[in-house]
């Protein structure tokens, strides 16, 4: 897929009109559009995209949509739906009101290459600046980081659960990749059986001497397939699949394998004595390899990740102060996003924050931090 820089193109007459009559007192979208347009432009996503291809529909134009879905708290197909029928959503985008839109899988792409490309803080830094050149915020003065959870889009496991669907992961991963060595190494019809449906509580056994056999059969299963995976006659690509080497570190943080009185290689479920790895480097799912439980007070524990908000916190010195004097009061605006994991204390945040806050300018002369919050996000 290809780019060419065009931006926001210029709004159709016939929109303007239309939209003019239906909002006379304005809405977000076209506030966002007659104020900051030229956040939203094409050039800063070049590095993203080729040179040859079909030609993309405009980041810049994606990255205003994805704006007003967040403000507005729609999904992908809601978001799509409202570039078609919104007026004043059509007037923000410059289309005309006969414009059909886009597929909302265009919205998951388009955040995925950001991604990839390290991207996601392109239109954040923009209107960073932009607030800058308008006076809205500046070096010195104080600002406040704030940091809240955020939870991880993948099912809570516990580490019986996780074993198994690690194991799973896997093999679904080679059965893609690589069938023919998978058919070769495995018995294909004995794991299909154990791991073709999801692993989860409901068929985990109730009681506490078979869910210790289970925990050893799938033990057993991620020790084969990876000794399998690390053979030497193994095309070294098989252990570079990212679903095999995290059940490498799966087994390794879950299982401990010893040789017993006998001789006998015996694989045994590690606890608290055998040591389990602290909360900072423990896996807690196969599909997010970035995840972490953590806990905050009494009543709040995750999985996933912690954010930190820093915003300015300008404030009259009275909060009675006459206001025929003439004293603006500067609005509170976000001066950094920094995301951690979830076991990240707050206090380590304070550094990266705040040389971020110096690379762009708006540096604070004091800061405050406060505890995470309890709402979940």
């Amino acid at each position: 897929m290809s780019m060419r820089p065009v931006g926001l193109p210029e709004i159709p007459e016939q929109t303007v009109v239309v939209a003019r009559a239906a909002f006379p007192k304005g809405s977000l979208p076209i506030r966002v559009r007659d104020r900051l347009a030229e956040v939203f432009v094409d050039e800063p996503f070049t590095e993203a995209f080729g040179v040859r291809g079909a030609p993309g529909l405009s980041p810049g134009a994606l990255s205003l949509v994805t704006v007003l879905q967040f403000a507005e708290g729609l999904t992908d197909r809601q978001a799509a739906a409202m570039a078609v029928r919104a007026i004043d959503w059509k007037y923000a985008l410059g289309a005309e009101l006969t414009d059909t839109g886009f597929d909302a899988s265009v919205l998951c792409r388009f955040r995925a290459r950001l991604a990839d490309n390290g991207l996601e803080r392109v239109v954040f830094d923009r209107l960073l600046e932009h607030c800058k050149e308008a006076g809205l915020v500046a070096a010195g003065g104080k600002q406040r980081t704030d940091s809240t959870h955020v939870i991880s889009a993948v099912r809570d496991l516990n580490r019986l659960e996780l074993a198994g669907e690690s194991v799973r992961a896997a093999l679904e991963a080679l059965a893609v990749a690589a069938p023919a060595w998978l058919a070769g190494h495995i018995n294909v019809t004995e794991f299909a059986e154990r791991y073709g449906p999801r692993v989860d509580g409901w068929r985990i056994p109730p009681s506490q001497a078979k869910r210790d056999r289970l925990a050893r059969v799938f033990g057993q299963d991620a020790l084969a397939l990876c000794r399998a995976a690390w053979a030497d006659d193994t095309p070294a690509w098989i252990r570079e699949i990212e679903a095999v080497g995290l059940l490498r570190q799966v087994l390794v943080q879950t299982y401990i394998v010893r040789i017993d009185a006998r001789g006998r290689q015996v694989i045994k479920k590690r606890d608290a004595d055998d040591g389990v790895p602290p909360g900072r480097l423990r896996l807690t799912s196969p599909y997010d390899s970035a995840a972490r439980w953590a806990a905050k007070g009494d009543d709040l524990f995750w999985m996933g990740y912690k954010i930190h908000l820093t915003e300015t916190c300008t404030t009259l010195p009275d909060a009675d102060a006459d206001a025929d004097a003439g004293t603006e009061v500067m609005p509170n605006l976000i001066t950094d996003v920094h995301t951690t994991d979830a076991t990240v204390p707050d206090v380590k945040a304070t550094a990266p924050i705040q040389r971020k806050l110096a690379e762009h300018g708006v540096k604070p002369a004091s800061t405050t931090s406060t505890p995470a919050t309890r709402r979940p996000t």
